[in-house]
């Protein structure tokens, strides 16, 4: 069984068992959280799309850590015009275990 998602403005295509990187989600390491957000769930042939989302249906997941992905580099320039901007950004994600999956039929 695997599902659609929706967190940190992204979709993610779960199955139980397997970990993933998200936005930052505000949750202690080794909380369990629950994934409300269910835009769609299948099962071998037969699969449920919600409008816009599945009703009743969530995703329990636990979560393993937090970190920040490796740096972006950011640099801007106009050239004849002696103009050089240097940036970084470093994007926080959490790491989920994806554990059951409900369809709450």
């Amino acid at each position: 069984m695997y599902a659609v998602i929706k967190t940190g403005g992204k979709q993610y295509r779960v199955a139980s068992g397997e970990k993933i990187k998200v936005e930052q989600i505000a949750a202690d390491v080794g909380a369990e959280i629950t994934l409300n957000e269910v835009l769609a769930i299948g099962e071998g042939n037969s699969l449920t799309v919600g409008a816009p989302l599945v009703a009743g249906a969530s995703v329990a997941a636990k979560v393993l850590a937090h970190g920040k992905n490796p740096k972006v580099r950011i640099f801007k320039m106009r050239r004849r015009k002696h103009y050089q901007k240097h940036q970084g950004h470093r994007q926080p994600y959490t790491e989920l275990e994806i554990g059951a999956i409900s369809a709450g039929n």
